[in-house]
């Protein structure tokens, strides 16, 4: 009986192996793993230049106090002028957003008790602004220092794109010429006929934004603060494989 279930299950083994060798020879797993190597295999890249048109600035209050009440008072007091630098030069209230609040002690160290001791607190609020009128970057500084005065903290700035789909596209249309111009050369070079594309992949390069550190004097100049928002380079690269006609 043991040797009738031996006979079968080897039966079984060898159906299943001539089975699988005839899809092969149909070439269901062979053809696509041959159809992925063929044809000419290019990557190409596109560059646009824009000019950001908006500036995201970092800034906020700190103030120190000996209680935590006088510090949140000062701090809310000083904030409150500052929101109202922006507001009236501009600056939409949806486009400014708080990104830090902390209260925190103050401490020292007391060689004689040997420990630590508490000598105050401080409480830092700070926001992001976007500006939209970059002409005006320099002036809503000014204003903003002028309203918050010694708390007045300015982390820094970062210049970025509102809407950058015109610039991917401009990348796009380089990246693509890029493409073919190499794809073209690389069939005339291997002797062959350029076919028409079988696959394209896409892979954009979101531009980080630029960042500047702002260091403000204790006097304000009497001419606004300049800021000056250059260029940023968008780029995008693509790939794309062609097929082979002889």
């Amino acid at each position: 009986m043991q040797r009738k279930w031996l006979l079968a299950i080897g039966l079984a083994l060898v159906l299943a192996i001539v089975g699988l060798s005839g899809c092969n020879q149909g070439g269901s797993l062979e053809g696509i793993i041959s159809n992925q190597q063929e044809g000419i295999w290019v990557t190409g890249q596109g560059k646009a230049t824009a000019v950001p048109d908006i500036l995201t600035l970092s800034l906020g209050i700190e103030a120190q106090a000996e209680s935590i009440a006088e510090a949140q008072s000062q701090a809310t007091e000083a904030m409150n002028q500052v929101m109202t630098a922006l507001t009236d030069n501009g600056v939409a209230e949806r486009d400014i957003q708080t990104q830090y609040f902390s209260i925190r002690q103050l401490t020292k160290w007391d060689r004689e008790k040997e420990e630590e001791t508490v000598i105050g607190y401080e409480v830092t609020n700070m926001v992001t602004a976007k500006i939209r009128e970059i002409d005006k970057a320099g002036s809503i500084i000014d204003a903003v220092v002028e309203a918050g005065g010694d708390l007045t903290r300015i982390n820094s700035l970062s210049f970025s794109i509102d809407d950058p789909t015109a610039y991917y596209e401009e990348a796009r249309e380089k990246a693509m010429a890029d493409v073919k111009a190499k794809a073209e050369q690389l069939a005339d070079l291997a002797g062959v006929t350029l076919g028409k594309p079988t696959y394209i992949s896409e892979g954009a390069q979101i531009p980080p934004p630029i960042y500047q550190r702002v260091i403000y004097e204790e006097a304000a100049p009497a001419a606004p603060t300049p800021i000056s928002p250059g260029e940023m380079e968008i780029s995008l690269t693509v790939q794309v494989a062609y097929a082979i006609l002889n």
